[in-house]
């Protein structure tokens, strides 16, 4: 018993990672649909909205409780990072593989570290400088500049990619002035709050209701949002609660590995030598940055 107790942190850790991983196999059905990109953020948005909303009323209403003048950064977290950094994300997979569309989004943590200098006057040390040279040569060979300089994916993939990990780095701006108030779950609940009414205001998603006679659409959306956003989230969370900071950002490239790995195992995704390469040299910058207590923030769960 004492030993599972022991493992437990890293068991959470690695199924709430793997829940995260297996996210496309739950938005290509919606693609099948007919659903888009933006219909997509939409669907995630409320009905995790929904879950985490009755998940804190029922185990701890008075976390809710939250100063009016702190909804700005709920709100700046809730649209501008988590609408456009899951659009921009969804995007990118729509038109290329998921392998890539992972990889492309991994480059956030490299932003995060250059908003944090610029924002928060945070060090640029060597180990971030190291880092940054490692996301932009493997993202070059992920896209197949390197080492041929013949781009294997249109100009459109690749900028909507970065911008993903550009966006999902804003995650970080928007929530650190408030991480020290709020728990994460009521922060991202709030956040949700805010995705929800955004997209639920401009998107279309609404007048597509009949599209969820179908089971299969049901079961996908549920799977988005409570397997793949829900569930990830408390597990991550608990998991990371306590691991060493170390650990935790070498665990944390579960997460892309899942993802990987189930898009070319039940999704056809097809990758040469130099794009497993760069994958690899991607995540060896993700684990360097993490290497930081800050991973176990709220920039470490900004994802779900």
């Amino acid at each position: 018993m004492q030993q599972l107790l022991k493992w437990r942190p890293y068991i959470l850790t690695i199924i709430g990672a793997g829940c995260w991983g297996i996210i496309g196999l739950f938005i290509q059905p919606l693609y099948n649909r007919g659903f888009t990109a933006w219909d997509v953020v939409t669907i995630r948005g409320v009905l995790t909205f929904i879950f985490l909303i009755v998940f804190m009323i029922v185990s701890n209403p008075k976390s809710l409780k939250t100063r009016w003048q702190d909804h700005f950064y709920f709100a700046g977290a809730g649209i501008l990072s988590m609408v456009f950094f899951n659009y921009l994300y969804f995007e990118t997979f729509s038109k290329t593989s998921l392998s890539l569309a992972v990889t492309l989004l991994y480059t956030g943590p490299i932003f995060v570290t250059l908003l944090s200098r610029l924002f928060f006057k945070e060090p640029l040390n060597s180990n971030k400088i190291i880092a940054l040279i490692l996301a932009i040569t493997g993202c070059g060979f992920v896209v197949g500049l390197l080492p041929s300089f013949k781009v294997e994916v249109s100009v459109k993939v690749i900028v909507t990619g970065v911008l993903s990990g550009v966006c999902y780095s804003l995650y970080t701006i928007f929530t650190k002035p408030v991480t020290k108030r709020y728990s994460a779950l009521t922060i991202t609940t709030y956040n949700f709050l805010y995705t929800s009414i955004f997209m639920l205001i401009f998107s279309k998603t609404p007048t597509k209701i009949q599209k969820f006679a179908h089971p299969d659409v049901i079961g996908a959306s549920i799977g988005l949002a409570f397997v793949s956003t829900v569930m990830a989230y408390v597990l991550y969370t608990a998991g990371l609660k306590h691991l060493e900071a170390s650990k935790a950002s070498i665990l944390a490239t579960l997460e892309p590995i899942v993802a990987i790995l189930s898009g070319v195992v039940f999704l056809g995704d097809i990758l040469n030598t130099w794009q497993i390469l760069g994958i690899i040299t991607v995540m060896c910058a993700a684990v360097i940055v993490g290497r930081n207590p800050r991973v176990k923030g709220q920039e470490a769960l900004s994802k779900y």
